[in-house]
C-alpha cells in the first residue's frame, strides 16, 4: 500500500477523531506493525489495522446505534451496556462497509481488539497487544507489557486479559464472555507450551 493510500485514511480519521486519539492510532498503527515484523505477521495489513482500530471510538451513541441497524448488528445486553464496546464491534463493519476494506484479517482484528476471543488469529493478537503497548500510553505496568511483547505474544495476552479482567471486576462491571474466552485459551497454550498439560 502506498504513502497516498495511508494518507487517505489518515485524513478520514483526521474528520472522525480528536488530535489525541488520532495520535494514539498512528502509535499503535506502528506498535501493530513492528509486532507483526517481529512475529511473522502481514506488517501493511497490521500498520492499515492500527491506523483505523479505534475509527468509531468517538463516534455518538445515535450514529452507532443507527449503524447497528444499517448493518443488522444485534448487540448483545452486555454489549449494548458497554459503551467501550461499541466501536470495536461497529468499527468493524464500518471499515468494510464504508471503507471497502474487505480483508477478514483487518477486519477480525479490530472486531476483536477490545474483548478478544477465543482462537484468536496472529493478526488479533497484535493489534490486541499493539493497543496496549503504543508509545502514548502511560498506564501502570505498561513497561511490563510492552517486556512481555518483546518475549512473547501470548506472554503479553495473558498480561493484557489480566490486566482487562481486574479493571473490570474492581469497577464491579461486566465481563465480556469473549474476553473469558480469551484468557482461558491464552493460560491453556501458555500451559501446552510449558508442559504443564
Amino acid at each position: 500500500m502506498d504513502n497516498n493510500e495511508y494518507k487517505k485514511y489518515v485524513d478520514i480519521l483526521t474528520q472522525r477523531l480528536s488530535e489525541y486519539r488520532l495520535r494514539h492510532s498512528l502509535e499503535v498503527a506502528k506498535s501493530a506493525k513492528h509486532l507483526a515484523e517481529k512475529y511473522g505477521g502481514d506488517s501493511e495489513k497490521m500498520y492499515l489495522a492500527g491506523l483505523l482500530h479505534d475509527i468509531l471510538k468517538e463516534a455518538e451513541k445515535d450514529e452507532i446505534f443507527s449503524l447497528c441497524e444499517k448493518y443488522a448488528i444485534e448487540l448483545t445486553p452486555l454489549e449494548k451496556n458497554a459503551k467501550k464496546l461499541w466501536h470495536a464491534v461497529v468499527g468493524a463493519e464500518y471499515i468494510k462497509n464504508e471503507l471497502k476494506i474487505d480483508d477478514g484479517e483487518i477486519i477480525s482484528a479490530v472486531r476483536y481488539h477490545t474483548t478478544g476471543r477465543k482462537n484468536m488469529t496472529l493478526s488479533d493478537k497484535i493489534l490486541f497487544i499493539a493497543d496496549f503497548i503504543s508509545a502514548d500510553r502511560d498506564y501502570d505496568g505498561v513497561d511490563i507489557m510492552r517486556e512481555k511483547a518483546e518475549i512473547s505474544l501470548e506472554d503479553a495476552m495473558l498480561e493484557g486479559l489480566s490486566f482487562t479482567i481486574i479493571e473490570l471486576a474492581e469497577k464491579q462491571s461486566a465481563i465480556h464472555p469473549d474476553t473469558i474466552d480469551a484468557y482461558n485459551d491464552t493460560v491453556e497454550y501458555i500451559s501446552k507450551k510449558k508442559g504443564l498439560i
